[in-house]
């Protein structure tokens, strides 16, 4: 099988933990354990035993995971390491070579190097700029044809932070109902809403859904590697064959604290937190795009802690993006690693303090291009 470099989760290992600021993440300020638990539930911690858990993930976190997606039990859902790894067994269970996936771009790229790993083909139906990010619905059902065996979203997106609206949601599964396609929803970033209600979700609307989403940007919880797939029970149990292939079970402390966030109280104290960081922090962001407007523009995203930012600038996005991480030791995303040349994706979800420190040195650098 061959696998094709996945250029932005290689930038950000590479550079994400060498460089003074870090405007590449996607998600809010992680927590840490004493944040997040109170001092029983941290002394219960060091009595869990380090074996493997229950290998689709326990009873007891399935069970706080589907409470979020009315009708499923926790036959409808499968812990994985990560949302990755959920986007992962769900593409590799679905396709074959020779089959098509339609995918609305941008998307996170891991989407595009899987499906060329696996032998298929992708077509992209892109969101439209302006004065918002928007599904064109007549474009995605003139890229769905009779090899199409999925169609794939990524709501909230990356990295745009736009919203499909009710009747956008409506479309794709209306396209997906008459060509007979599923539908893979990556959902991670559903609760980093900064403004308006929390986006909807697809399930619950078609059949042939699967909802992939985790802990990581909404919850301020990378560092569990807990995410989840929601789907048809019969589906969902085919994909914890698939991950009997790959990292066989959650880790015994990750599945024991997630479970703990997910508990409604605390679940809505941690969504309370990143709405408050995103509102906050984005206002930080907006203000020095408007001190720029010549040079630099967004659309204002309404979920997710990232920008994508439309630069005026005589540099490709990528040898844009290199000269501030030499220069400035900031580390942003490059739109050509979204198929989005003249764009850089700018995260504003960490510390404030060390938010404006990281734009100032932009800033420097991005001034003296004009």
């Amino acid at each position: 099988m061959r696998l094709p470099p996945f250029l932005l989760e290689r930038w950000q290992s590479e550079w994400e933990n060498r460089v003074s600021f870090n405007l590449a993440e996607s998600g809010v300020m992680p927590l840490t354990l004493a944040e997040l638990l109170d001092s029983a539930e941290g002394e219960a911690l060091t009595r869990v035993r380090l074996g493997y858990t229950q290998t689709n993930g326990t009873p007891e976190l399935r069970a706080a995971i589907v409470s979020d997606y009315p009708g499923a039990t926790p036959d409808n859902v499968l812990v994985t390491t990560g949302t990755s790894e959920a986007n992962y067994v769900a593409l590799w269970r679905l396709l074959e070579p020779g089959d098509d996936v339609v995918a609305v771009l941008p998307n996170y790229m891991q989407l595009p190097g899987l499906v060329d790993s696996f032998g298929t083909r992708l077509a992209g139906s892109w969101l439209q700029g302006g004065e918002s990010w928007r599904l064109d619905a007549a474009d995605l059902e003139a890229r769905v044809g009779p090899r199409t065996k999925l169609i794939c979203v990524c709501n909230p997106n990356n990295p745009t932070g736009a919203v499909l609206s009710e009747d956008e949601m409506g479309a794709v599964v209306a396209v997906a109902e008459r060509h007979g396609c599923w539908i893979l929803a990556d959902e991670v970033y559903r609760d980093a809403v900064r403004e308006g209600e929390r986006a909807h979700s697809f399930w619950g609307r078609y059949d042939r859904v699967l909802v992939t989403s985790g802990l990581s940007k909404a919850y301020g919880m990378p560092g569990l590697r807990i995410g989840w797939v929601v789907g048809p029970a019969p589906m969902v149990a085919e994909l914890w064959q698939r991950r009997d292939y790959t990292t066989i079970s959650p880790a015994a402390l990750s599945d024991a604290v997630a479970t703990s966030a997910l508990q409604p109280e605390r679940r809505a104290r941690i969504l309370a937190r990143t709405r408050t960081l995103l509102r906050e922090n984005y206002a930080v962001l907006s203000e020095w795009l408007g001190r720029r407007p010549r040079l630099l523009s967004t659309v204002p995203p309404r979920a997710g802690a990232m920008a994508l930012v439309r630069h005026q600038l005589p540099l490709a996005s990528a040898a844009l993006a290199e000269r501030l991480l030499r220069e400035q030791s900031v580390l942003i995303v490059p739109g050509e690693q979204f198929g989005m040349e003249g764009f850089v994706r700018l995260g504003f979800g960490y510390d404030r303090e060390q938010l404006r420190a990281a734009l100032d040195r932009t800033g420097t650098l991005f001034d003296t291009l004009v």
